[in-house]
C-alpha cells in the first residue's frame, strides 16, 4: 500500500509541476516540466535519501561504534521484522531524529548529537523504534519524495517572479499569486500526509520497543529541546522538516492544517493511554531492545567519536 501511496503522490506532484509549467510558459512550458518532472521522478526514487543525509550533513555510524548506536538500532529492527537500516549522527544541537529510504531493504535513520545528549538509552530507543516503524510502514518513500518535490515545486513557483509567466493568461496579480499558491498545494499534502503518519508511527514504534512511556518520555524532551534550539540544516531545508520526529522549525504547537506535525501533547497522550490499557505494548514485550552500551543519563556526554 505504501508503494501506492508513492506513486499517487508521485503523479499528483507531477501534474501539479505541469501546471506550474503552463502557468510560467504555456504549452511548451507544461511540456518541459512533464520531461523534467518524470526524470526527477526517476532520479528522486533513487537518490533522494542520499540527497537529504547530504542536505543535513549526516555522518555514518559503523558497526561497533562506542556508544552502542549501531547495535541498539539492529536489535529494534530485528524486533520489528525488517532488515538493519545503515544509521547516521547529525551534528547538532537540536535533539531530533528522522527515517528516510525508498523501502526497508534501502532505508537509514539519522540522529542528531543533540539527541544522544539529551536522552536516557530507553528514551532512545523509543525514537528509534518510532523511526523504524516509519521505515516497516514504507513511510519513507512517501516522507522523502515529498520533500523533493515540494523543494522542486517552490523552486520552480519562483521562476515566475522573473520570467513573469503569460501574461495573457495570468497578469502580474496572477502571476504572482501562482507564485504562492503552488508551493501551498505542495505543502498541504504534504503536511496531511505527516500529521497521518506521526500516529501511527508512534503507535507502532511502542509496540517496536514494548514500552509506550519511553516514546512519550523522549517525545516531550525533544519538543521543548526543538522549540529553543535552532536546526540550522532543516532551517536551510524546510521541505526537509515533515521527515523529523518532532517539527525541527518551531512549528505551532496546535494541531492545525498548516502544522507539519500533530500536537506533541496529543501524541503523548495516546501513547499514555495506550502504556495504560496494556502496560507494555504487544509487539516488543519480553524481546531485548536495548544494546548495553547505548548511551544513558550517566555515559551520553561520551557518545562519540563515531564508528
Amino acid at each position: 500500500m505504501g508503494y501506492v501511496k508513492t506513486a499517487m503522490l508521485m503523479a499528483a506532484m507531477t501534474a501539479l509541476f505541469m501546471g506550474v509549467g503552463y502557468l510560467i510558459g504555456g504549452s511548451g512550458g507544461a511540456l518541459i516540466a512533464l520531461v523534467f518532472a518524470a526524470a526527477m521522478n526517476v532520479f528522486t526514487w533513487w537518490n533522494s535519501d542520499r540527497m537529504i543525509l547530504r542536505m543535513h550533513n549526516a555522518q555514518p555510524v559503523l558497526r561497533g561504534d562506542r556508544a552502542g548506536l549501531y547495535a541498539m538500532t539492529a536489535a529494534l529492527a530485528s524486533n520489528a521484522d525488517i532488515p538493519e537500516p545503515k544509521v547516521y549522527l547529525i551534528d547538532t544541537p537540536q535533539p531530533n531524529a528522522f527515517a528516510t529510504g525508498r523501502n526497508p531493504a534501502n532505508a537509514a535513520v539519522a540522529v542528531t548529537s543533540g539527541l544522544l545528549r539529551s536522552l536516557t538509552r530507553e528514551e532512545l530507543a523509543g525514537v528509534i523504534a518510532h523511526e523504524l516503524a516509519h521505515i516497516r510502514n514504507h513511510d519513507t518513500a512517501i516522507m522523502t519524495v515529498t520533500a523533493t518535490f515540494a523543494g522542486a515545486i517552490s523552486m520552480l513557483a519562483n521562476f515566475a517572479l522573473f520570467f513573469g509567466g503569460s501574461r495573457e493568461r495570468l497578469g502580474l496579480v496572477g502571476t504572482l499569486l501562482m507564485m504562492f499558491l503552488a508551493p501551498m498545494a505542495a505543502a498541504v499534502v504534504q503536511m496531511a500526509i505527516s500529521r497521518t503518519r506521526e500516529y501511527a508511527a508512534d503507535k507502532a514504534g511502542a509496540e517496536i520497543c514494548g514500552q509506550p512511556m519511553w516514546l512519550a518520555s523522549a517525545l516531550e524532551k525533544i519538543a521543548m529541546g526543538a522549540a529553543r534550539i535552532d536546526n540550522h540544516a532543516a532551517e536551510r531545508n524546510p521541505a526537509t522538516a515533515h521527515m523529523f520526529i518532532i517539527n525541527p522549525l518551531h512549528a505551532h504547537k496546535h494541531d492545525n492544517l498548516f502544522a507539519t506535525h500533530p500536537a506533541t501533547e496529543n501524541r503523548v497522550a495516546a501513547l499514555r493511554a495506550m502504556a495504560a490499557q496494556g502496560g507494555q505494548a504487544s509487539g516488543g514485550a519480553g524481546r531485548p531492545v536495548i544494546a548495553s552500551r547505548a548511551p544513558t543519563t550517566r555515559n551520553r556526554d561520551q557518545a562519540g567519536p563515531w564508528g
